[in-house]
């Protein structure tokens, strides 16, 4: 293996540890009596971890997708006064360079965004920041599940105090967060949301997912001057 290769190996076992830090669910005493020790908080379901990633991995697609809740915001008398912080937050990441310099594209299969994480993971468990868990058959594996111990916790901690422009990825790590609350929690009614993107559902199978940011500026262009015309009351 060469030093690109373990650097980028590197590289994605801290993104994925800040992504699961911030997403992850506080184990309550039910869950912390079965958990694997020293676990405080759990994501549960490798599709899900996939979704979640997507959108960390592709700030132009999260973008877009912040535009669709503000156009929804705008439509609901109750979430009306939400809208003009949508848009704010699709413009921070549109109007930088960050859907380029950040993006790190994924493969398209049958089930959508995908990539192994196998050796990235294998970072994380040998020091014992990630245990992850089956839930299986005899035959096949039902469900991963990625608990956060105490270590990986202040690790995470560690990592964007002493390197603060790690802390890009718990930010957008928490967005994504909220955006997948409003989508619902299943790695299943994410994938519905993500292939409701036309260019993400048209990829062929095995190919690279396209950049939408062109797509996703001229939309937001066009919501700020439409904003203009009729402000958000």
């Amino acid at each position: 293996m060469d030093d690109g290769d373990e650097g980028d190996r590197f590289a994605d076992a801290i993104r994925i540890l800040l992504l699961i830090a911030a997403v992850a669910e506080e184990l309550d005493p039910a869950a912390a009596a079965s958990a694997p020790r020293g676990a405080v908080a759990v994501l549960y379901a490798e599709g899900r971890l996939q979704k979640l990633d997507f959108w960390l991995r592709n700030p132009d697609y999260l973008a877009d997708e912040l535009l669709n809740d503000y156009e929804r915001c705008l439509t609901d008398v109750e979430e009306r006064a939400h809208a003009p912080i949508l848009l704010d937050l699709a413009g921070e990441i549109l109007d930088s360079d960050e859907p380029e310099v950040c993006s790190i594209p994924m493969v398209r299969y049958l089930f959508g965004a995908f990539e192994s994480l196998d050796r990235t993971l294998s970072v994380l468990v040998a020091p014992r920041l990630l245990v992850v868990t089956q839930r299986r058959t005899a035959h096949r594996v039902l469900q991963d599940n990625y608990y956060l111990t105490e270590r990986g916790r202040e690790v995470a901690a560690q990592a964007t105090a002493q390197f603060p422009e790690l802390r890009w990825y718990t930010e957008r790590a928490l967005l994504v967060k909220a955006l997948a609350d409003g989508s619902g929690h299943s790695a299943l009614a994410l994938r519905r949301r993500q292939y409701l993107q036309r260019d993400y559902a048209e990829t062929p199978l095995k190919e690279v997912i396209p950049s939408i940011a062109a797509r996703a500026r001229a939309r937001l262009a066009q919501l700020r001057a439409a904003d203009v015309e009729e402000p958000v009351a």
